[in-house]
């Protein structure tokens, strides 16, 4: 039961963040590009990975952190479906160039920054 509590608690917080870190994207940046959901994909890869590699090495235990984090706030906060019609979104409209940019910019970032993440949590 504390699992499910940790994991719902983690997921209001992330839901929370991930509106902020959108509407934050949207006063900087307007609505000309999805940014808050590529901002959002990219830090949630990095806190992913580093968490992993931090629970991995014994630095953090297991419980209450994956429910907590990982599963619960990390889940709530990244957005690939949301990437996905963002970029479904964009080719509908014609705006190729800009559907290839985000997919492009959201593999190769979050895939950086997971490894970051790793690296960085790994460190001893």
């Amino acid at each position: 039961m504390l699992t499910y509590l940790a994991v719902g608690l983690g997921g209001a917080v992330g839901a929370c963040l991930r509106y902020a870190c959108n509407e934050a994207a949207l006063n900087v940046f307007g609505k000309s590009f999805p940014f808050g959901t590529l901002l959002v994909n990219i830090l949630g890869s990095f806190v992913l990975g580093l968490l992993y590699a931090l629970i991995s090495t014994g630095a953090l235990a297991a419980a209450p952190w994956r429910a907590l984090v990982a599963i619960g706030l990390i889940g709530a906060f990244t957005t690939f479906s949301t990437f996905s019609l963002d970029t479904v979104l964009l080719l509908q409209q014609g705006a190729v160039l800009k559907a290839l940019m985000n997919v492009f910019l959201n593999v190769l970032l979050c895939l950086t920054l997971a490894w970051l993440g790793l690296k960085l949590g790994s460190m001893k």
